[in-house]
């Protein structure tokens, strides 16, 4: 997992709330567990104007020209704005895998569907819970080439007018973004305690281990 830690990234605005997890990445690509390439799909029914299927090359499909990720100065955003309960429905991880894989690194909004919250952590994505005020503050600075800095390790966000906000997360889930640990990576810090209990088991209880 790509750890996080600064991040000046360009903002896309999203102005809904309650999105969904089905609009998030659409039910038909659930089929694979791949974790990767699922950005082309993200936002699939918003996105184009066909219907998309797994494996579908979406190179040449119709794009919908009123949609906000299609318009060229959002091209390459790696900060996504957006409103109240994020990510609700369902509680698919291909969800926070799409996001990752189109190149957002956070989100930021006024609240976020619980399940859909911590799959972001276990993805590398920041949700960032913000007072809607101060959401409604950022959308009304939008403008083309808006950018936010924004500080993990001080747990702030820098606006273009030298604006500061701060915004709260969990230590545990902080330290893991930092360095880019997953459930997986964070139980290999402890691979040789791990392997140390598996050989006196094995010795305690040979039949367990026998092929």
């Amino acid at each position: 997992m790509q750890a996080f830690t600064l991040l000046n990234g360009l903002v896309a605005p999203m102005d809904r709330a309650n999105v969904d997890t089905d609009a998030i990445i659409p039910k038909q690509f659930l089929k694979s567990i791949r974790r990767a390439g699922f950005g082309p799909y993200l936002f699939d029914e918003w996105r184009y104007l066909d219907h998309g299927e797994p494996e579908m090359d979406c190179t040449h499909r119709p794009l919908n020209p009123d949609f906000v990720l299609n318009q060229a100065c959002y091209q390459g955003a790696e900060i996504l704005l957006t409103r109240e309960n994020f990510g609700c429905g369902s509680s698919r991880e291909h969800a926070p895998w799409a996001l990752e894989d189109f190149g957002f690194r956070a989100i930021i909004a006024p609240s976020f569907a619980d399940i859909f919250y911590n799959n972001c952590f276990k993805n590398g994505l920041l949700p960032i819970a913000l007072p809607a005020a101060i959401v409604d503050g950022l959308f009304q600075e939008m403008c083309e080439g808006y950018r936010l800095l924004i500080d993990l390790n001080r747990q702030q966000i820098t606006t273009p007018n030298g604006q500061i906000i701060g915004f709260e997360i969990d230590e545990n889930r902080k330290y893991r973004l930092l360095n880019g640990l997953d459930d997986i990576a964070l139980s290999l810090q402890h691979a040789d305690a791990i392997a140390s209990y598996e050989a006196t088991r094995a010795k305690r209880a040979p039949w367990l281990f026998a092929n």
